[in-house]
């Protein structure tokens, strides 16, 4: 099967997810992180790649990038090659040691890049590791920090100063970010509850409908199992919207 071209985003921000093969870990000591983010800093320097937040977990990264050039592809190749051979002569290993391509998801409105960056830095949290700024390898103390390489200047901007940041942390997400799994039920499910919440019209009356009608009935599609993408897909509204409804 043919490889499709990845979407750009027009914004130039992506959530990135690289994965280990098969749930491969990908970090076994300190040392291990610590190499990973040498790289990444080496390699998005080189491509000139923003690393706004990263979080590397045991078997996978995320990161959350700018990318005005289109370099994405070429800094996680070059990653992915230096840290495979790092890791595999380490620890006497053969084989992939990444799943697949990396996957990537274009973060296009302010509301979702906040999302996003959240979602983030509290993946170890949600994994019931510890609370999101004990966490020793995410960007989580990056902010505000002129020193590290991972500097989300935008969001610095959006969120506001220290205390700021660190009310904004404890908010809950419940957009759907990039690593979520696909939906229990397809869009035909989907379109037939849709049609049924808004008295048989299509998703898409949304959009003419008043904020507080809209928000109320993408209350209901939600409490009736469609996920957030579902929601966007069939209605045309943008996910920030719907996750904050």
């Amino acid at each position: 099967m043919p490889r499709h071209a990845r979407m750009l985003s027009d914004s130039g921000y992506l959530h990135v997810i690289v994965r280990g093969n098969g749930k491969q870990v990908l970090f076994e000591e300190d040392k291990d992180y610590l190499y990973f983010l040498k790289v990444l800093r080496r390699f998005s320097q080189e491509t000139e790649v923003t690393v706004c937040a990263y979080c590397l977990m045991e078997n996978h990264v995320h990161l959350l990038i700018q990318d005005p050039k289109g370099q994405v592809a070429l800094m996680m190749k070059k990653l992915g090659v230096s840290y495979s051979y790092y890791f595999n002569h380490k620890y006497d290993r053969t084989g992939h040691l990444f799943q697949d391509r990396f996957r990537s998801e274009a973060v296009e409105d302010d509301a979702y890049l906040l999302t996003v960056f959240r979602y983030i830095l509290k993946n170890p949290e949600k994994a019931g590791i510890c609370p999101a700024k004990d966490y020793a390898w995410s960007s989580y103390h990056a902010y505000g920090d002129l020193s590290a390489f991972a500097r989300p200047a935008l969001l610095e901007e959006m969120i506001g100063g220290r205390e700021d940041y660190e009310a904004f942390m404890t908010l809950d997400d419940e957009a759907e970010c990039l690593e979520f799994e696909p939906p229990v039920h397809d869009d035909e499910w989907a379109l037939r509850v849709i049609r049924k919440q808004l008295g048989d019209q299509s998703g898409t009356a949304l959009q003419s409908c008043s904020r507080e009608e809209r928000n109320k009935a993408l209350q209901n599609l939600k409490r009736a199992g469609l996920t957030i993408r579902q929601i966007e897909r069939l209605t045309g509204i943008p996910k920030g919207i719907i996750a904050r409804a």
